[in-house]
């Protein structure tokens, strides 16, 4: 697949930290239960940690117990690439970013109790999280004693 967004490398180890870089352009996974995301609960979007193309809302967020942020279903379902993945000894669905080919983690058939049945498994540190703006507003307003 042709992505928008192609980089070095180089570019790419500049512009990530390198936890950052070992998963998106390594395809390495965080530890369970480490992601910053895990527990993000506002309404929001998420985002491609390398490119900052629309993934996830968080509206298809749910609690697996799997340890890593996990979602029923992208944006659009051509806002990630599914990709078979053997490694591991095994066959799963690794899902990448289409707008720039970054690993994001994996999708699984078994969100039970979920619309789609699907769990995309993703590591927090390949997303970033934007809040609505309705929330951010509100937020500023408990800060600044309102």
């Amino acid at each position: 697949m042709s992505h928008h967004v192609t980089k070095t490398d180089a570019e790419w180890r500049a512009e990530l930290a390198p936890q950052q870089y070992a998963v998106l352009r390594e395809a390495a996974t965080e530890r369970p239960w480490t992601g910053e995301l895990l527990d993000e609960h506002r309404a929001g979007l998420y985002t491609c940690g390398a490119c900052g193309a629309e993934l996830f809302r968080s509206g298809t967020k749910f609690d697996s117990g799997c340890g890593w942020p996990s979602f029923y279903e992208s944006v659009r379902p051509e806002a990630v690439e599914l990709i078979e993945d053997t490694s591991l000894g095994m066959v799963r669905t690794e899902v990448r970013c289409a707008n720039c080919g970054s690993h994001l983690g994996h999708v699984f058939p078994d969100g039970f109790g979920t619309p789609t049945g699907d769990r995309y498994c993703m590591n927090s540190i390949a997303l970033s999280f934007q809040p609505d703006a309705a929330q951010s507003d509100a937020a500023q307003s408990d800060d600044s004693g309102v």
